[in-house]
């Protein structure tokens, strides 16, 4: 079987891609089609990232989705941030998080440093 995989340059060729995604989606792992559908996934990706680049969130936002995400309070984020007072300075953009602190949080709750680290207001 011959697999005719091109670049993907356009918009028509996105969508192209992605409706063959779409008809390859229960393609075994490791045969011909499900080869075809890592290539595809990995061409769509590389596109997508190239056009539609997404920005990394606040840390604040992105700490309080994974509360969120974990049925987490505030006190749970005391070991990792401090006493509440301090944790609602945060949350209200007083008060910026430090360096032990985005260890701590990337550490207990796995978020991305990348999303800790990013610049917000105070």
């Amino acid at each position: 079987m011959k697999m005719d995989i091109k670049p993907i340059r356009t918009k028509a060729d996105h969508k192209a891609a992605l409706k063959e995604i779409e008809s390859l989606m229960m393609a075994k792992f490791g045969s011909p089609d499900g080869d075809k559908l890592d290539v595809l996934v990995t061409l769509v990706e590389a596109y997508e990232s190239k056009h539609f680049p997404m920005d990394l969130p606040d840390p604040v936002e992105a700490i309080k989705f994974r509360m969120e995400q974990s049925g987490l309070s505030v006190k749970d984020l005391e070991p990792m941030i401090g006493k509440s007072n301090r944790i609602y300075e945060i949350f209200n953009h007083t008060r910026q998080l430090t360096l032990p602190m985005i260890r701590r949080l990337h550490s207990g709750l796995g978020i991305p440093v990348e999303s800790l680290i990013k610049e917000y207001r105070s």
